[in-house]
């Protein structure tokens, strides 16, 4: 509730400087662009971006590309392994991701899992004794370990914090699952899931391309985060430096 409180009170605030805001974009800006671009696009801007600073902004869209990344690996993978879509229960892909979909960004547990997440999911559905969807229960758990990694947010606001350290953890265990992808194989020597192939008839490694898409994006944010946190220690040096007083509302 009290975070509730704060955002509300913050997006007030936004909204009385909106007219000084944009008198000032309006008259300075036009020498440099259509004025109609300007208008379009800041009639294309929600509400609750007004909440969110620049890193904020990038960490929302980060995290939507993430797992539309995601969400677009479970269909190839269910198309390279036609019998794990049959274990899911489903009649088609697009039924079987929506579910998985879901239980990521409502940050439910998945049935097969027995109420695993993260890490412990991971290793679970990746391992020979797991029985049920291989690809449902993979994509899950890597979908809910950026949730935590994120403070189990998937958009935010000039109230939340992201621990940079948890974000790069996560860009480190999906390399890891990458390999694990790749590797992994049954006791009749077959890989556990079907994914990247080079053979003589050709090679397809857009899976490995995906999943460095999501590790870049990553990377990127928690270079923005620890730069953000870092000037903010600059800003108050540089004021102690100067005598000068720091503001107090």
């Amino acid at each position: 509730m009290p975070r509730v409180v704060t955002q509300i009170t913050l997006f007030l605030r936004c909204l009385c400087l909106l007219p000084a805001c944009l008198s000032t974009l309006l008259l300075g800006g036009c020498s440099h662009q259509d004025g109609n671009d300007f208008v379009t696009q800041f009639r294309q801007a929600k509400p609750q971006e007004f909440l969110q600073t620049s890193v904020d902004r990038m960490a929302t869209l980060a995290m939507r590309d993430n797992l539309d990344s995601l969400y677009l690996l479970m269909s190839k993978l269910y198309l390279r392994n036609p019998d794990e879509l049959r274990k899911s229960g489903f009649l088609d892909v697009n039924t079987a991701v929506k579910q998985v979909r879901q239980a990521i960004e409502q940050q439910q547990p998945l049935p097969t899992l027995g109420g695993k997440k993260d890490l412990a999911a991971l290793s679970y559905a990746m391992s020979p004794e797991f029985l049920g969807d291989r690809v449902g229960a993979f994509i899950y758990a890597i979908g809910s370990m950026l949730v935590t990694a994120h403070g189990n947010r998937l958009e935010f606001y000039m109230t939340d914090a992201i621990n940079p350290t948890f974000v790069n953890n996560a860009a480190r265990n999906i390399e890891k699952a990458t390999w694990i992808l790749s590797q992994r194989q049954n006791k009749e020597g077959q890989p556990l899931l079907f994914s990247n192939e080079i053979s003589e008839e050709g090679s397809n490694l857009s899976f490995a391309t995906e999943f460095g898409k999501v590790v870049a994006r990553l990377d990127l944010l928690t270079q923005m985060l620890d730069e953000r946190y870092r000037r903010i220690g600059l800003n108050y040096a540089q004021s102690l430096l100067f005598l000068n007083f720091l503001p107090v509302q």
